[in-house]
């Protein structure tokens, strides 16, 4: 198995980034297998979807209704909303298992691997990268 971590840069506010060109370059000439994609933080997680359509604000839209951030949680310290965002990965996972075909991540179109980080007190985020070839 072939693994990597590197780190990602969320900022200040709520952040969707996105992270396929890492993965991409990743299993570039691997061979076919499975990558897997791990984020290995309780306030944020992975999603396939569709970048730069207005999809983002589609998303937090949806989120700020599930989990309000002005919501009392007992899960409390720190800034407002987070402890929406210890919530957010039983919705959105920190863990992606995508197939690889002939050493290219197999996505849709339009689909892109990116992080939701809801959570402004943790400006940067850990990634882990596995590939486990076939046969």
């Amino acid at each position: 198995m072939k693994t990597t971590s590197f780190q990602v840069k969320t900022g200040s506010k709520p952040a969707i980034v996105d992270i396929t060109d890492h993965v991409e370059t990743f299993v570039s000439g691997e061979g076919d297998g499975l990558v897997s994609v791990s984020l290995p933080h309780a306030t944020a997680g992975l999603a396939l979807m569709e970048l730069g359509s207005g999809s983002e604000d589609d998303l937090w839209d949806r989120l700020e209704f599930m989990l309000p951030r002005d919501h009392h949680y007992r899960h409390s310290h720190g800034s407002a909303g987070h402890g929406a965002a210890h919530v957010l990965p039983a919705f959105i996972a920190p863990t992606l298992t995508l197939p690889v075909i002939g050493g290219e991540v197999s996505l849709g179109t339009w689909q892109r691997i990116a992080i939701i980080d809801p959570n402004v007190d943790n400006p940067t985020r850990d990634i882990v990268l596995a590939f486990l070839p076939s046969g």
